[in-house]
């Protein structure tokens, strides 16, 4: 019994290691990317239907890459449709043809990997301990380690960009990031850390709570606080929030108002970024797949004739 759990647990964290299938698009598999930042993992890169090597294309870098393409290999049989989704759009030309890099995340690590590192230095020590023994659940700590996304934005932009930049088509001025809930944490993050590399970030579910615990929790304030601190620093960037409100999306609409108001409040371009609540979505990736388009049109639309 204690083997089938420790099992299933492998499996929610890391997902089906064989590579997915697409319907459309073609999918490409760096298995074991190296890195003397975070631990090695795979990579999926997929590139669009008529993709050309002697073209130029936008990249997406979207974290929790395994759930991403295929149901039948993710650990609750959901996706995010990905390559059906782009694959619309593209082909009738509501956005620009684009590469999508799926990065796996970080499994027991990913709490770690995504919380914003700066935000959480900035909490007091007494603090800082006090988010380190949260728990998951009965059987889970919230940090398998300390916090480290910094390290796992220097893998992205010293390591994998470059790799994928000399490798595949890009436009290596076009870059940008994707995630939810906590991948909608560290995609802010990283284009705030990394204006000059990330042109926009896209963020669905943002778990702006960081844990699970609402009363006396101190990192929505320091994000907050960051992004004040730093939103100078964008310029013309794309910034792009959503939430549901259901399950665990219920914890955001007040949060991210916060965060609305904070953008209004420092004149940030109403053209450069959009925040939208989705009435009944839950936290799913049925739910981010249902309203994939919405991000995506915002990101890559298709220029218009004048």
């Amino acid at each position: 019994m204690r083997f089938l759990m420790l099992f299933f647990i492998f499996v929610a964290q890391y997902g089906f290691a064989s590579e997915p299938s697409v319907s459309k698009g073609r999918l490409e598999r760096l298995a074991d990317f190296s890195s003397k930042f975070v631990p090695a993992r795979h990579v999926d890169v997929w590139l669009p239907p008529g993709y050309l090597k002697s073209k130029r294309y936008p990249v997406l870098y979207m974290h929790d890459g395994q759930m991403l393409f295929d149901a039948t290999k993710t650990w609750n049989h959901q996706e995010w449709q990905v390559d059906e989704v782009a694959s619309a759009l593209i082909e009738s030309q509501a956005v620009v043809p684009f590469i999508v890099v799926g990065v796996w995340n970080g499994g027991e690590n990913r709490h770690s990997e995504y919380f914003p590192q700066k935000p959480f230095e900035a909490l007091s020590e007494a603090q800082q301990a006090a988010e380190y023994q949260k728990r998951r659940s009965a059987d889970q700590r919230l940090f398998a380690t300390r916090v480290y996304s910094d390290d796992y934005l220097a893998f992205l932009v010293r390591e994998l960009k470059p790799y994928i930049d000399s490798h595949y088509a890009t436009d290596a001025e076009e870059s940008y990031l994707m995630g939810s809930s906590m991948g909608g944490l560290i995609s802010w993050y990283g284009m705030l850390e990394y204006p000059d590399v990330f042109k926009g970030a896209a963020c669905l579910s943002t778990h702006w709570p960081g844990s699970f615990s609402e009363q006396n929790n101190p990192a929505p304030d320091a994000f907050i606080a960051y992004i004040n601190q730093n939103i100078a620093r964008l310029s013309g960037h794309k910034l792009y929030f959503d939430h549901g409100t259901v399950t665990l999306d219920a914890m955001y609409p007040p949060l991210q108002s916060q965060v609305d108001n904070l953008l209004k409040r420092r004149g940030y371009p109403e053209s450069s970024w959009l925040s939208l609540q989705f009435e009944g979505a839950d936290h799913s990736e049925k739910a981010w797949a249902a309203r994939l388009d919405v991000p995506l049109r915002f990101l890559f639309a298709k220029p218009q004739p004048d």
